[in-house]
């Protein structure tokens, strides 16, 4: 955890005054629910609609959290760091995006899961290599580190219903997306660290402004942008889905960078994978509608990458 405490709140709420098991309680409260609604959204539009457009809905509800930021009273003037502070972290943050995104082509639930558990020891690693950062561990926390993830395997492979299916292009890319996470929640505590006056808003501002152009290769290379819009206008009742939950993300995405702001992004990722498995895949819409079915019937759903979360 960081040693240093700096004035911090959490849409209104003052954390800095508060003892750290609510401040921890509070930010972890807000993911757990950005991350719920994020669910259910998406079980319905991407296997209910078969709508698999996760570039350009990324794309879309961008602007909703720019308008939600803009609601919050944040400017570009309030802004303590330069432009390109933000770029190599929302070049980090697409590329950790889009590989999580391309590897559900090609790795079952299971499978990914077993990978992203992993998440907090690169994390851990890339710590003492970041400028800015340079944090180290003590033994006993990288030990710790491993029987957790080791844990959380485990916990994984016996509640699945199908064993992990790997592919060598999946591994890839799932491999490369983990690189990419384990720069991006040490670069945010990093700018966080060398720059106490960073707020949470204009850490998510920055990379949301920068990250969007990022965007528009992959949808223009592979031809989505196109066919999201015509099928989108065909059901436009999908747009009020991903604004419903861009609002729901947005309150996890702030916690989460509470989160790294406070205790940095070793215990952050930890917390993550944690929820993560808690909330395994995406929450079927049936657990809410249909409550009296028998659950182990419910097939699990990979899950869709969670735009920026670290």
């Amino acid at each position: 955890m960081k040693n240093e405490e700096q004035a911090r709140s959490l849409f209104g709420i003052s954390l800095s005054d508060r003892p750290r098991w609510q401040q921890f309680l509070i930010c972890s409260s807000g993911f757990f629910f950005g991350y719920l609604v994020n669910g259910i959204c998406e079980e319905y539009v991407y296997n209910r609609l078969h709508f698999s457009y996760g570039w350009y809905f990324t794309f879309v509800q961008g602007f909703v959290y720019l308008f939600l930021i803009y609601l919050q009273g944040f400017t570009s003037k309030q802004m303590v760091n330069p432009w390109k502070t933000y770029v190599k972290l929302s070049a980090v943050l697409m590329g950790s995006h889009g590989l999580t995104k391309g590897s559900l082509a090609f790795l079952n639930y299971p499978a990914q899961i077993m990978f992203k558990s992993t998440k907090v020891l690169p994390v851990m690693i890339m710590g003492a290599f970041i400028p800015g950062l340079r944090r180290k561990y003590p033994l006993h926390e990288y030990i710790s580190a491993i029987l957790l993830v080791v844990g959380l395997i485990l916990f994984t492979l016996a509640d699945a219903q199908t064993s992990p299916n790997f592919s060598m292009i999946g591994v890839i890319m799932i491999s490369g997306a983990l690189v990419m996470d384990s720069f991006l929640g040490n670069l945010q505590e990093a700018i966080f660290t060398m720059n106490p006056e960073t707020t949470q808003m204009e850490m998510l501002f920055c990379s949301t402004v920068v990250g969007l152009p990022f965007l528009i290769p992959p949808m223009l290379f592979t031809g989505e942008l196109f066919k999201a819009w015509t099928s989108c206008s065909q059901h436009p009742y999908v747009y009020g889905v991903l604004v419903f939950e861009a609002m729901a993300t947005f309150i996890g995405q702030v916690s989460v960078l509470s989160l790294i702001a406070i205790f940095g992004a070793a215990t952050t990722a930890m917390v993550i994978c944690f929820l993560m498995i808690l909330v395994p895949g995406h929450v079927s819409l049936d657990h809410f509608t249909a409550p009296n079915i028998n659950k182990s019937h419910v097939k699990k759903q990979p899950p869709c990458a969670m735009p920026s979360y670290s």
